[in-house]
């Protein structure tokens, strides 16, 4: 107990890109641009839903709620990372850290809710057309978009929770450039094993939940444009769902790498470029991906513009 008293930390230095000035001044750069850019994004594609009458349907409410997360989601790490580039330090007091890593994981929670819903509501528009306005109601839209921010919100106070409760020593510095899970654990002295249990169990719940959902909706939509008589048919079928699908492909295979596996095996050097991948480019990368591929967003953007 002596001990614990001595050494117990209150705040912690994150190591973020410790490389020399010149790639420091690039990196800044590039996450400035980055960070601006999928603000901007984002917020195009909830002014373009909510005042396009033509986008009031369920699949663009989802797209309208998966931007607004996108654009906490990058508002959590980066203007802390940025700072730290022109301070040249990045110190972070405990409960700061604390409520980074509540809010990341809360958000990362969400979308994994908010995927599988939006998958739920492509299977209904391609294996259910007839029912789909009867069951993907205004009603059932809203309560999915609850049940995911709740989920994801509620999941993550309790991982946190847990983790808050144990004591970190020295050394107190963290080899990342934000308060994510693993790279904290690794500062407890404490006895982790309930929290990694806990957390391990969760990751796996709030992300293998939503997967099935996927898997078994994307499963369903196959099989049944592959049974449709026309290409024409098949093609149209097909453009409604590639978008969602390859942001679920990316942001799954980086939070399956990430988070759904032991703690204390992984290289630190080798999470920070996965998570530079799904913490900051992605969250950029989403709009892109549903707005070129859709024509409906297309045309609203080019009568707006």
């Amino acid at each position: 107990y002596g001990m614990k008293n001595q050494t117990a930390i209150n705040d912690f230095i994150l190591l973020g890109f410790s490389y020399g000035l010149q790639v420091q001044t690039l990196l800044h750069l590039v996450f400035l641009i980055t960070y601006m850019v999928t603000v901007t994004e984002n917020a195009i594609i909830i002014f373009v839903v909510t005042k396009s009458q033509h986008l009031h349907k369920p699949m663009y409410y989802f797209l309208g709620n998966l931007s607004f997360l996108e654009i906490w989601y990058v508002s959590v790490t980066l203007p802390k990372l940025l700072l730290g580039f022109w301070s040249q330090t990045m110190t972070i007091s405990f409960s700061s850290c604390m409520t980074q890593l509540y809010f990341f994981i809360s958000l990362m929670c969400t979308e994994c809710v908010l995927l599988a819903a939006m998958a739920y509501d492509r299977y209904l528009a391609v294996c259910q057309p007839l029912r789909y306005s009867a069951i993907m109601t205004h009603k059932l839209c809203f309560q999915l978009s609850i049940l995911s921010w709740t989920g994801g919100f509620s999941i993550s106070l309790v991982k946190v929770s847990f983790i808050s409760r144990l004591t970190f020593c020295g050394p107190q510095v963290i080899n990342h450039f934000f308060c994510d899970i693993s790279p904290v654990l690794n500062l407890s002295c404490s006895d982790m094993s309930l929290a990694e249990t806990v957390d391990f169990v969760l990751a796996l719940v709030i992300l293998l939940v939503p997967l099935v959902i996927i898997i078994f909706s994307y499963c369903s939509i196959l099989s049944t444009i592959l049974s449709m008589p026309s290409v024409q048919g098949r093609r149209k079928a097909f453009s409604t769902c590639t978008s969602h699908f390859t942001v679920v492909v990316i942001f799954f295979s980086a939070t399956l790498f990430m988070y759904a596996r032991p703690r204390r095996i992984h290289p630190f050097n080798l999470n920070k470029i996965v998570s530079v991948f799904y913490a900051v480019f992605t969250p950029a990368l989403n709009p892109l991906i549903y707005c070129l591929r859709n024509k409906e967003v297309k045309e609203v953007l080019k009568n707006i513009i």
